[in-house]
């Protein structure tokens, strides 16, 4: 039971810790979208999110795949660059093919699976049991992420529905922020390719 809250801890706190921002930016514009009457689509989105990182930080951590480590993390601000700009396009803040959407976040999870495998890998080093912690460490991941979404979906009721920003308006800003953002860690993390 120990080792379940300390990888539960590590699991919440990795995605949380501004230090690794990118998927903390990823999980915002995913849901950036949504304002919170629209909470059972974001559940649907963050499901699919969830499965995606769950099969790779599985599949990583059991030695089942193996990941080179400059490519993701380079793959993994695209992922953000890409979902920030359907954002953007999308003109009424209501994607028109929702289907689309939950296809990319659950691939785009893909990504980040192998993204958190490489620091679940780090904290593991030779240990046998490895089963209980990668439970433990996901679990945390999801809490730490449904803060993220809550956060994100609360910030959007306030500045929509109080302030009474408009809806796209809104979009439009987190979206275009969190897109220049991603540009440049992209942008940053190209060079790590080739070098």
């Amino acid at each position: 039971m120990q080792d379940f809250s300390l990888y539960f801890e590590l699991g919440w706190q990795h995605i949380l810790d501004w230090k690794g921002y990118d998927h903390i930016l990823f999980v915002m514009v995913l849901c950036g979208i949504y304002t919170l009457t629209d909470w059972k689509k974001v559940l649907v989105l963050v499901t699919a999110f969830t499965i995606g990182h769950s099969i790779t930080l599985a599949l990583s951590v059991f030695k089942i795949i193996t990941v080179n480590t400059d490519l993701v993390e380079f793959l993994i601000p695209v992922t953000i660059l890409i979902t920030a700009a359907t954002n953007i396009l999308s003109k009424r803040a209501k994607p028109k093919n929702i289907k689309l959407k939950y296809t990319l976040a659950l691939f785009f999870g893909l990504i980040h699976g192998m993204g958190f495998s490489n620091y679940l890998n780090s904290l593991l080093g030779k240990s046998k049991s490895i089963v209980a912690e990668l439970f433990a460490f996901n679990v945390g991941l999801e809490v730490g992420q449904i803060v993220i979404v809550l956060a994100t979906l609360l910030i959007s009721f306030i500045l929509v529905n109080i302030v009474k920003i408009k809806k796209w308006d809104w979009n439009f800003f987190l979206s275009s922020a969190i897109f220049g953002i991603s540009f440049i860690m992209a942008a940053e993390r190209l060079p790590g390719l080739f070098g």
